[in-house]
């Protein structure tokens, strides 16, 4: 993915470079306590192309908490956004002249988390309520950012009318500056409905997504939320500038593979996966968990991570067995994921219906 080039004196963003060239993006959508630094080690060996994003972080936290741990991470995961929350420009604004020294590829708003704790900082879905304070938020954070600065946001929240309010919302956030919208396709509950079923129970509005883009077309939009496999992907980008995967690229994560010859136009006949080099990969991670549990860490904290890989091949449930019971033991080290490894047949056909995983 090409970040930015030169016009004149002024960089293009990769969003508007997106636009002008008809180039899509695909994007791993930020989890909380999941797409951690480790989580995002490994989707970038499966994907050079596909844009990640780190866990929420409160604006809060960078300025008052340990910005070495909640920030650093590995050159090898560019292309890379931070996805931020908070609700006060002034301390979006500082955090993201903190995080600026880090050398984020792009700052995100979160706009669409309906968690408790997250409402009682009044920030994530509960601002779809105040489109023009989130306006204002936006217009801030675009004075400090040296990258683009978007948002990611719900169709509506409670008793809205997504028809009604979203087109109003964007409109705002056109407005203020925003490079790109993300929209996860559903409203969110935010009395009665907890955050796994905020992602599963309000249905999905797809058509007003896409119309949205369509209503748009010099604004980057992209789509989220209920999607699982490539070749949905590949029929949302037939409207939309972008598509972002959360649960299916962390459950089924081998899925990854296929996404740069999908977006380059490689893959053919149904096939979606170029040759992998699982051997590679397995060496890979091995050389860094070693550095992770020699920094302190534990092998756990990076195979976690690992254990949606080989989905639909034979063996891949003795894989998760020896990743969930052995890599959690004291002292666990990367023979591991060697055995691990060893216990899948890699002719297998990477095709299958997903099995879920738990998570």
């Amino acid at each position: 993915m090409v970040l930015c080039h030169p016009r004149g004196e002024k960089d293009v963003t990769f969003y508007e470079t997106a636009l002008e060239t008809g180039q899509k993006i695909f994007a791993v959508a930020p989890m909380i306590d999941w797409t951690d630094r480790h989580c995002r080690f490994l989707h970038r060996q499966l994907s050079s192309d596909a844009l990640l994003y780190t866990e929420m972080v409160v604006a809060d936290a960078i300025i008052h908490g340990p910005r070495e741990r909640l920030l650093s991470f590995s050159a090898q995961e560019h292309p890379v956004a931070l996805q931020l929350g908070g609700s006060d420009a002034g301390k979006l604004c500082e955090a993201i002249r903190i995080a600026s020294d880090y050398g984020y590829d792009e700052i995100g708003l979160n706009v669409g988390c309906p968690s408790d704790r997250v409402q009682s900082g009044t920030f994530g879905a509960c601002l779809m309520r105040e489109p023009a304070h989130v306006a204002d938020l936006v217009s801030a954070m675009k004075k400090v950012s040296p990258v683009p600065v978007t948002v990611k946001c719900r169709i509506g929240i409670d008793d809205q009318e997504p028809r009604d309010v979203l087109p109003d919302f964007l409109a705002r956030m056109i407005g203020a500056g925003a490079d790109a919208i993300w929209i996860h396709a559903r409203k969110a509950w935010l009395q009665g409905l907890s955050p796994k079923e905020n992602r599963e129970i309000p249905p999905l509005d797809y058509d007003l997504v896409h119309r949205m883009k369509r209503e748009n077309p010099n604004v980057f939009v992209g789509i989220n939320g209920g999607i699982s496999t490539l070749e949905q992907v590949e029929s949302h980008l037939s409207v939309m500038d972008g598509v972002m995967l959360g649960r299916a690229a962390y459950q089924n994560t081998g899925l990854l593979a296929g996404v740069d010859a999908m977006l380059d136009g490689s893959s053919s006949g149904g096939a979606r996966t170029r040759e992998t080099d699982w051997t590679g990969l397995r060496d890979t991670m091995i050389a860094y968990a070693d550095e992770v549990i020699a920094s302190g860490g534990r092998l756990h904290h990076v195979t976690r991570h690992m254990v949606g890989l080989f989905q639909g091949y034979a063996g891949a449930r003795r894989f998760r067995q020896i990743l969930s019971s052995e890599a959690t033991k004291p002292g666990a080290g990367t023979e591991i994921i060697t055995a691990a490894f060893a216990a899948v047949d890699l002719s297998g056909n990477a095709e299958c219906e997903p099995e879920r995983i738990a998570g």
